[in-house]
């Protein structure tokens, strides 16, 4: 029986001039977010998609913002393990992202996100971008949010 995983990630932009802005693996102009790790929205909202699809807790869970050796992990790095866990009991059918941002724009570096993703997931990966339609603290540009699906299918 097929499983299904929801993932959700949200960071604040940073103040830090020195943080640089990555979703989905790929680097974007414009200030980085705010996080332990590199605060890759999009790959934290999939890892735990995946992870609940699995059955197998949350991104805290297995990589605490306590563990001093995560500082500024790279977030595909940590999604290549979460993968490695999944895969031990499931396969993963596909993953399906939602990214909640006024800017920057995604369109031109989808395809990219997308193909870097799915090489990490080893199954098909969708990226779509929204507008908060200047609502709330994402509609202020203050950080971006995303939400993510994931299905899998026991081995």
């Amino acid at each position: 029986m097929p499983r299904v995983g929801l993932g959700f990630d949200v960071h604040a932009f940073s103040d830090d001039p020195g943080r640089r802005l990555v979703l989905g693996g790929v680097p974007f102009g414009g200030p980085g977010l705010s996080g332990h790790s590199d605060a890759d929205a999009v790959v934290h909202a999939i890892a735990d998609a995946l992870l609940g699809a699995a059955g197998l807790g949350d991104m805290g869970s297995h990589f605490p913002d306590t563990d001093l050796a995560l500082a500024g992990a790279d977030s595909m790095g940590l999604l290549a393990r979460v993968v490695a866990e999944v895969n031990g009991r499931y396969e993963i059918g596909n993953v399906d992202a939602t990214v909640v941002l006024e800017a920057p724009r995604l369109a031109p570096r989808r395809p990219e996100m997308e193909r870097r993703l799915a090489e990490v997931v080893g199954a098909p990966v969708s990226v779509k971008a929204t507008r908060p339609e200047m609502l709330g603290a994402l509609g202020r540009g203050e950080g971006i949010a995303c939400l993510a699906v994931a299905v899998v299918v026991p081995r």
